[in-house]
Parts: C-alpha cells; sequence; structure tokens
C-alpha cells in the first residue's frame, strides 16, 4: 500500500497512477471482502438451524480472526520467497478449496480448524494488496486513493450478507458464490501481476514484532477500529433488545453504521490530504466518543440514524488514517511487516473486544456497551493529543 519514495523531479511524474492495476487491486480485495462478508452469517445461520449454542457459534465465528493473527507474522518472509503474486494466487485458490470442505462438512468441530484455515489464506491477500496499493500511489493522492479502497471492501464486505438474500442459506448455492468470489479473485491477481512491481525489497528484512517497537500507537489505532467495529456488529442487537427495540429497527442501524463506513471514507482521505493524517485520525477518534457519549440519549430518538451513520464512517476511518499514515513513514521490508502487523492486531481487535464488552454489559448492564467503546476512543484520544505535544 505504500509509494515508491524516489525523489521525483516533477509534480507531474508524483501525481502518474497506474490505473488499471489499481482497479485489479481493488477489484480482488473486494471479491474477497465479498465472499467473507457472505461466510460469517450463512455459517452462523447453519450453526443456529442445527441447535448449536450461542457461545460456541461465537467460538467458531473466533476462528478465522485467530487464522489472521497467526498468519501475519509467515507473511513477510513468504512474500520475499515466493513473490506477491504467486503467494496472493495460491491463497485465494486455498481459500476455495477450504470454503468447499466446509460445504461438505457441515459440522461445528469439524469447521473450528477449516474457519482457522481460511483467515489464514485470506490474510495474505489483503497484506499483500494493501502493499502493492501504498507501493504505487503516489504522495500528493494517498488519502483519496486510501480512502476509496476503504469504502469499496466495505461495501464489498456489506454485499457479501446481501446475497444470502438472493440465493438463501439451505445447501450449496451460497458456498458456491463464496468459492466463484475467492476463485475470481485468483484470476483477477494473474490478470493485474504484469503490471505490478515486486513486492518492495529495500531495507533490512523485518519480522511483525520487529514492527511493533516502531509504531506502537499506530497499531492501538487499528486496535481500536478493529475492536470497535466488532463489538457493535456482534452486541448492538443485545444493546437494542434492552431498549425494547424491534429486530427489523435494530438491524436497519446496523446496515445504517455499515453505509457510513463504505461512504465516508473517501471525505476522510480527503482530510487526511489536507489537515494531515495525525489531525484527521484525532478528528476520527473524537466524533467516535462523542457517538459513545450520546447513544443512550438519542437511541430511541431519529438522531439515532445520522449518528449511527457518522459513527461508523468515523470509527472505520481510524483504520483509513492509519493506512495512510502507514504509508507516509515506511516503505520497503517495514512497510509488509507494517501492514502485516495491522492484519495481526485487526485479529486480536477482533477476538478481544467482543468478550471483553459483553462481560462488562453483564456486569453493569446494557450501557456497558458505549461505556467500553467509548473506554477505547477517549485513550486513542489521549495517546495521540499526547503524542502531538511531545511533537
Amino acid at each position: 500500500m505504500s509509494h515508491r519514495h524516489l525523489h521525483r523531479t516533477t509534480s507531474q511524474q508524483d501525481d502518474r497512477i497506474p490505473w488499471a492495476a489499481m482497479a485489479g487491486i481493488i477489484a480482488t480485495v473486494t471479491v474477497f471482502a465479498l465472499a467473507q462478508g457472505l461466510t460469517y452469517p450463512l455459517l452462523s445461520f447453519i450453526l443456529e438451524r442445527q441447535g448449536t449454542t450461542p457461545g460456541l457459534i461465537g467460538l467458531s465465528a473466533a476462528m478465522t480472526p485467530l487464522g489472521f493473527i497467526v498468519s501475519a507474522p509467515f507473511i513477510p518472509a513468504l512474500a520475499r520467497r515466493m513473490g506477491g503474486g504467486r503467494l496472493a494466487i495460491l491463497c485465494s485458490f486455498l481459500a476455495a478449496l477450504t470454503l468447499a470442505a466446509i460445504a461438505f462438512m457441515q459440522d461445528v468441530w469439524a469447521w473450528m480448524p477449516l474457519r482457522f484455515l481460511l483467515g489464514f489464506f485470506a490474510n495474505p491477500l489483503y497484506v499483500i494488496s494493501e502493499t502493492w496499493l501504498i507501493t504505487i500511489t503516489p504522495a500528493s493522492r494517498r488519502g483519496r486513493i486510501m480512502g476509496l479502497y476503504s469504502s469499496i471492501v466495505s461495501g464489498g464486505f456489506a454485499i457479501g450478507p446481501l446475497s444470502l438474500g438472493l440465493v438463501g442459506t439451505e445447501g450449496w448455492p451460497p458456498f458456491l458464490i463464496g468459492m466463484a468470489a475467492f476463485l475470481v479473485c485468483g484470476l483477477i491477481v494473474a490478470a493485474v501481476v504484469p503490471r505490478l512491481p515486486k513486492m518492495p525489497h529495500e531495507g533490512d528484512a523485518m519480522s511483525v514484532g520487529g514492527f511493533f517497537a516502531l509504531a506502537p500507537l499506530l497499531l492501538f489505532a487499528v486496535f481500536t477500529a478493529a475492536a470497535f467495529e466488532q463489538i457493535l456488529l456482534s452486541l448492538f442487537a443485545v444493546y437494542g433488545a434492552a431498549f425494547g427495540s424491534a429486530e427489523e429497527r435494530i438491524a436497519s442501524l446496523i446496515t445504517c453504521f455499515i453505509a457510513g463506513n463504505a461512504v465516508l471514507q473517501i471525505l476522510l482521505g480527503r482530510a487526511a490530504e489536507r489537515l494531515g493524517s495525525t489531525r484527521t485520525m484525532l478528528f476520527c477518534a473524537l466524533v467516535s466518543l462523542a457517538g459513545c457519549m450520546a447513544l443512550p440519549a438519542i437511541f430511541d430518538a431519529w438522531l439515532i440514524w445520522p449518528l449511527v451513520f457518522v459513527w461508523g464512517g468515523a470509527s472505520f476511518g481510524i483504520y483509513t488514517t492509519s493506512l495512510i499514515k502507514l504509508g507516509e513513514r515506511f516503505t520497503g521490508q517495514a512497510l509488509i511487516a507494517g501492514n502485516a502487523a495491522f492484519a495481526f492486531v485487526w485479529g486480536i481487535g477482533g477476538i478481544l473486544g467482543s468478550p471483553a464488552t459483553g462481560l462488562a454489559m453483564q456486569l453493569i448492564g446494557h450501557q456497558g456497551l458505549p461505556l467500553s467503546l467509548g473506554l477505547l476512543c477517549a485513550l486513542l484520544t489521549g495517546f495521540l493529543i499526547a503524542k502531538g505535544q511531545r511533537g
């Protein structure tokens, strides 16, 4: 995802964008996001029909982010050895095979290792695609292009569940859509690889652990964005039920949250170009914090709709501005390690956020949700302000 830090002689050169390669990268990740967005609810519906307990369904869903976490440390070395294109194509086909095995098994315990493998194979594709995208994006356009990328990928993830409305959740059809999507990813990568730069090799080989020491605040921002999204998607229904809100209204509010997530990233990317990525991230953290504070008071009012829309955009904007900042600060081997570290931390946030907030809601009631989200945003805001004052 970062550009090549070459000292260009003209601004015209700086602004040149390889649109065909960029469109290929974004299309690849969008189709991949669609396949993943489809599998989460599909497998939950099937397990629910089988009478599986909610705790076991949640544990099953956690296997995919666990796969992200475990695969992340291997990605920089694999990309160096195999090349980004080969690794991405291989992962696309392995993900399709894994989904086929899931369709055959239809058993919660067999699905545990298979869902882990799905995350394990999905992760390199995200890391490699984002590294490519930063590498070919000129610094002057990075904000809007990374915003566009975030918006389109969010849209792909949202289309996944909607496709279940067309084909249902029974039998092979939904699995075939997912498998076809994974295979299409591999074909798109194969088509655009000749137009793409090689994985950046400059700089010393760096591990994911080594990157943690370089950018702890950046990684905490990614953790916050991941935990925020997972907590809201998994526990907002529980929060709404405490208000006696209808399931349809809660589902519509979640859709509104995802829509804000998808629509507002381009605007936030432009803001990052004009105001700087750190200021824009601070703005996103403050807006997210304000949303947490306002939620209990306006949950039953019409204002809840614009609130969750803006909330969705701002909370995911923390991740978008983190990507922009990554491209500004790092190149070469450090960039690949940084993208892998982002994936690692995203998985950690996805796994820890929901259980911790669920426990808070058990201990102090349903307001544990906005309190937990608010605490994360307040910590990030405090760290960003402290870093700004230190310069």
